[in-house]
């Protein structure tokens, strides 16, 4: 359907983000362009949620909200004050988007989702893949339970605290019992073997502003490496995908994760199906907003 402009009335349906800070989301930019271009009678807003996490999502529903998004600090906060929760957001411990149903809302992981449709449509297949993971949070945590349940061949953490990258594979290996997922300290890189690793930078190193550090910084490290994913999409390009680079080795930001995490959100919410060609128009959007 050609792209038309937002607009609201008595039938307007409401989608929003619930976060805190919330001012520097690209989410309205994703939602509001895609509602135009199917031409859904649809407005996403950004909502600063300080406290009351459980109150705000009570009051969401009563005011007939169509569906939210959930952004730090209360992905797992949230898990409390839903009706359901989808299996995988459950094995993640993370939720980012409510869906409306009788009675409150269902609760889903769209980051994961939308990592792995944004590597499938650069080509990269996580299926039968060696994964390293750099970092033992929250996020890496999601990173290796996606691994894990796309049947990567085998998952390796490193963290520089290794006690922490441990725990991370306990908890996969209660679902995946059978995977190959281990942990190594950041300094044991040299004894992953091959050159054919998927490298996935799941940390906040090299974030805005602090732009000049990258978790692993030897040259040795991304001779070993094939392909880069840095989680992180602002800056465009991190140091960690610069060292990619200069070991001549694809690298890509997190924006595209960014997008169809939206994107699929949007989809839930009003159970449509989004073009690669709708897609490439909301990532063209996202860059202009970036500036890049």
């Amino acid at each position: 359907m050609a792209e038309q402009s937002n607009h609201t009335d008595g039938r307007t349906r409401t989608c929003g983000l619930i976060g805190n800070p919330v001012e520097h989301t690209m989410s309205p930019v994703i939602h509001n362009t895609l509602a135009a271009n199917f031409g859904h009678n649809l407005v996403y807003v950004p909502f600063h949620v300080e406290k009351d996490l459980d109150k705000a999502v009570e009051g969401a529903y009563a005011l007939n909200i169509l569906g939210m998004n959930v952004t730090v600090p209360y992905k797992t906060d949230v898990i409390a004050s839903l009706l359901e929760v989808d299996e995988l957001a459950s094995r993640i411990g993370a939720v980012n988007t409510l869906v409306r149903m009788e009675g409150g809302y269902k609760g889903y992981n769209t980051d994961m989702p939308g990592l792995y449709r944004a590597m499938k449509e650069d080509g990269i297949l996580i299926e039968n893949a060696d994964i390293v993971i750099l970092g033992a949070g929250g996020v890496a945590r999601a990173v290796a339970v996606l691994a894990a349940d796309k049947k990567a061949s085998r998952i390796r953490i490193l963290n520089r605290t290794v006690e922490k990258a441990e725990a991370v594979v306990q908890e996969v290996k209660e679902y995946f019992p059978s995977v190959d997922v281990q942990a190594m300290p950041l300094s044991d890189y040299a004894k992953l073997d091959g050159k054919e690793w998927i490298a996935i930078q799941a940390t906040s190193v090299g974030m805005f502003p602090k732009v000049d550090a990258a978790v692993i910084e030897e040259a040795g490290f991304y001779e070993k490496v094939k392909v880069g994913y840095d989680l992180i999409f602002n800056p465009s390009e991190t140091k960690f995908m610069t060292l990619l680079k200069h070991a001549g080795k694809e690298a890509y930001n997190g924006l595209k994760m960014l997008l169809y995490q939206g994107i699929i959100a949007y989809e839930l919410w009003n159970e449509c199906e989004v073009t690669k060609e709708q897609a490439a128009v909301v990532y063209e959007k996202m860059k202009k907003e970036m500036g890049c």
